[in-house]
């Protein structure tokens, strides 16, 4: 297993780095965009590594910190998830990004990251929480219409959509739509 790269980046393309080792061995890595804008050509890079072995192929990932590396890892452990998927979330977010929209339930964080469908990324969020040790409540992925309504008066008024979303669970039940938002302007003042 290669764990861990140091060398010269030779070439890059894309997302893809030529990476020359002291001995002269050249190792293809595919790099996430936060390190590839970073690298140059003929600057020394040292990657925390994956090593993906194929039928067809042996493909290298780098990641610029352990906690990438751990995250990937991590990623891969959720069925339906592998080394692309897993690699292009990394890519499109930050580590503790991924762990505040998990704590957060968010999961419109995930959503947003290309090529990553709403099903996959209900599976991510409830394997990932479980994995985290973060409490989940399925329902509260779905929210009902009146839900969604009151999600939307609040950014309006000035809420941010995270404020917004950590509040609904704190209504009490019997509260109307309109009181659900005079509750909410009591709760907190928007930013």
């Amino acid at each position: 297993m290669i764990g861990k790269i140091k060398g010269i980046v030779s070439e890059i393309e894309n997302n893809l780095a030529l990476i020359e080792t002291a001995s002269g061995v050249f190792y293809q890595v595919f790099l996430p965009a936060s390190l590839i804008s970073k690298a140059t050509a003929g600057s020394l890079i040292e990657v925390y590594t994956y090593l993906q072995i194929r039928d067809d192929a042996h493909v290298l990932f780098g990641f610029e910190t352990k906690e990438q590396h751990r995250m990937f890892i991590l990623l891969l452990s959720v069925s339906g998830v592998g080394p692309k998927t897993a690699f292009s979330v990394l890519s499109y977010s930050k580590v503790e990004g991924i762990v505040n929209s998990v704590k957060e339930n968010n999961i419109a964080y995930l959503e947003k990251i290309p090529g990553l469908g709403k099903k996959t990324a209900m599976k991510i969020m409830l394997e990932l929480s479980q994995k985290l040790d973060q409490t989940f409540k399925l329902e509260k992925m779905y929210m009902s219409e009146e839900d969604k309504i009151v999600i939307d008066a609040l950014i309006s008024l000035g809420f941010s959509s995270q404020d917004a979303r950590k509040l609904l669970p704190t209504f009490p039940k019997e509260l109307t739509l309109e009181q659900k938002i005079t509750y909410a302007l009591r709760k907190i003042k928007p930013k």
